[in-house]
C-alpha cells in the first residue's frame, strides 16, 4: 500500500501539519492502492512564505541564470520519462499512447520555454519611454488530474522564465504523479523556495492560495465552476489570474471535406484522453444531407475504438478517473436518450469483461439538437454528439451557440475555405484538418472557457508586469 506523506517546502520534503488523508483508488480495478496525507492552511502559508522569501533574490536573476535552471529541469525530468509514463497510466488510467504524449509535453515545456526566453526582451521602448517587464511575485499554480505533470511543468517553466517563484497545488487524485515530478524538480537543484508543492483539497489549500495577500497571480486549469470561485476570491487582493477552463468544442465537417477521413478522425478525437479533455471535440457538426453517410462511417469507426486496459498499446479509451466521474458520464448517457437523441453506439453500463473498473462504453449520439444538455454541458467522458446543420451559416451559428469557447476543429478540402470559417468561430484555438499543437501559439478560451493565455510569449507576459519609466 502506497503512502505519500511528504510535501515540498523551501527546498526539502517535509511532513505536512495537516492530518487528513485521501484514498488513492486504481481506476481499472476500483481498489484502494494507497493514501496521501493532505496539507492544510498552515502548510500552505509556510509554502507561500518560503516562495516570498525566495522571490527577493530570484526575481533579480538574469535570463542566462534562468535558462541554466530550465536546462537542469529538462534533464532531471527527461531521465525519468518511462517512470513518469507508467505512473500516469497506473494512477490515472490514461492510455499508454496518451500518457506518452502528455509526458513528452511536460519534458518539452522546458526546451520550448528556453527558446521563448532567449529571444524575449525584458526592456523595450514605447514612444519616448522605457518599459521594463518585471516578475509579478509569488504565483499560485493549481492543476487538475487529467494531465497533471504536463500542466505543472508548463506553468512552472513559465514562472521561472519570468523570475517568479511558485506554490503548486496539484490535484490530490494525482499524488503519485506529483511525488515523482517533485523528486525530479528537487534533483534539478533549484534555489530553495523557488518552487513549493502542497498536496491538499481545493477548499483548503486552494482557498488559502486564492485569499493570501502574498500570492500575486494564480494560474489555474480546471472546471469553469471552480475558476469562477477563484476569480471571485482573487479580486479582493487584485491578483492577476490565468484561467483555462471547460469546453464543449465543435468539430465542423464542411461539405467539401473528405468524409471517409474526417469522420473516423472526429470519433477518435472525441475520445482523446478517455474523453476527459477540455479541448475534446465532442460536438460533431455535419451537413444534414450527409447525416446517414456520417452515421454509417461513425459506426464503422467506433468498432475500431478499443475500450480496455490503459497499459495496452492499442487501447483507445481507458477508465474514467473515479467512480464519481463514471456515474457522471452514465447520467449524461441516460439523459441523452431521454432528451430524444438517437443512440448510435455504446450506451449505459460497462463494457463486457471490464466490470471491475470505471470503464464507459464508447458512446455516440446522433440527431442531436444543440439545445439538448448533452450538447451544451461538458460531460468529460467518451460521449460524442452528432449535430446536423442545413448550411454553412447555420453550422457557424451552432458552433458559437455555447457558453464555452476553448477549442474548435474544421475539416475541409480547402485550407482557405476552412480559414474563412475559422475566422467566424468564437474559440481560442482552432485546428484545421486534424489535431495539432503548437507550444509557441497562445492557448486559452473565449467566453466561459477562461481568462488569459498560456504558451509562447503570450503566456510569459502573463507572469510579468510592465513598468513604464518616463524621463
Amino acid at each position: 500500500m502506497i503512502q505519500i506523506n511528504k510535501i515540498y517546502i523551501n527546498g526539502e520534503f517535509v511532513s505536512p501539519q495537516g492530518t487528513d488523508t485521501f484514498d488513492l483508488i486504481d481506476p481499472t480495478t476500483n481498489r484502494k492502492t494507497g493514501e496521501v496525507i493532505l496539507g492544510n492552511e498552515e502548510d500552505t502559508k509556510a509554502a507561500i512564505a518560503a516562495a516570498r522569501e525566495a522571490f527577493k533574490t530570484f526575481s533579480k536573476t538574469t535570463k542566462a541564470e534562468r535558462i541554466v535552471l530550465l536546462k537542469k529541469l529538462h534533464e532531471a525530468v527527461s531521465k525519468r520519462e518511462e517512470e513518469l509514463v507508467s505512473t500516469m497510466v497506473k494512477e490515472y488510467g490514461g492510455t499508454l499512447q496518451f500518457c506518452k504524449m502528455s509526458v513528452q509535453n511536460a519534458i518539452s515545456a522546458f526546451t520550448t520555454t528556453i527558446e521563448i526566453l532567449e529571444s524575449f526582451d525584458f526592456e523595450r521602448t514605447a514612444g519616448h519611454s522605457k518599459v521594463r517587464f518585471e516578475p509579478l511575485g509569488v504565483v499560485g499554480i493549481i492543476t487538475p488530474w487529467n494531465a497533471s505533470n504536463s500542466f505543472i511543468c508548463n506553468k512552472l517553466a513559465t514562472a521561472i522564465a519570468a523570475g517568479c517563484t511558485a506554490v503548486i497545488k496539484p490535484s490530490e487524485m494525482s499524488a503519485q504523479q506529483t511525488q515523482l515530478i517533485a523528486e525530479c524538480f528537487h534533483e534539478a537543484g533549484l534555489p530553495k523556495g523557488v518552487f513549493n508543492m502542497v498536496n491538499g483539497l481545493g477548499n483548503v489549500v486552494g482557498t488559502e492560495i486564492t485569499n493570501h495577500p502574498d500570492i500575486a497571480k494564480i494560474s489555474f486549469t480546471g472546471s469553469t465552476i471552480t475558476g469562477k470561485t477563484i476569480a471571485k476570491g482573487a479580486v479582493d487582493t487584485m491578483k492577476r489570474v490565468t484561467l483555462e477552463l471547460g469546453g464543449k468544442s465543435p468539430n465542423i465537417i464542411l461539405e467539401d471535406a473528405d468524409f471517409d477521413k474526417a469522420v473516423p478522425m472526429a470519433v477518435f478525437g472525441a475520445y482523446m484522453n478517455n474523453g476527459q479533455a477540455c479541448i475534446a471535440p465532442t460536438r460533431l457538426l455535419v451537413p444534414q444531407n450527409k447525416l446517414n453517410e456520417v452515421n454509417e462511417l461513425a459506426k464503422q469507426a467506433v468498432r475500431n475504438v478499443k475500450v480496455g486496459q490503459p497499459n495496452e498499446e492499442d487501447t483507445t479509451v481507458g477508465p474514467m478517473v473515479s467512480a464519481k466521474q463514471y456515474e457522471r458520464v452514465q447520467t449524461y448517457i441516460r439523459l441523452g436518450q431521454s432528451e430524444g437523441a438517437t443512440l448510435l453506439a455504446g450506451g449505459e453500463g460497462k463494457p463486457e469483461g471490464l466490470e471491475d473498473g470505471h470503464f464507459v462504453k464508447a458512446t455516440i449520439f446522433t440527431n442531436v439538437r444543440n439545445d439538448m444538455r448533452i450538447a451544451r454541458e461538458e460531460i468529460f467522458g467518451p460521449v460524442l454528439s452528432i449535430i446536423p446543420y442545413q448550411n454553412e451559416e447555420e453550422a457557424i451559428k451552432i458552433a458559437n451557440d455555447t457558453p464555452y469557447g476553448l477549442a474548435a476543429y474544421i475539416s475541409s478540402s480547402s485550407k482557405e475555405h476552412a480559414e474563412h470559417v475559422a475566422a467566424q468561430i468564437d474559440a481560442g484555438r482552432i485546428c484545421i484538418n486534424g489535431f495539432a499543437h503548437d507550444p509557441l501559439a497562445p492557448f486559452g478560451g473565449f467566453k466561459q472557457s477562461g481568462i488569459g493565455r498560456e504558451y509562447g510569449v503570450f503566456g510569459l507576459e502573463a507572469y510579468l508586469e510592465p513598468k513604464a519609466i518616463l524621463a
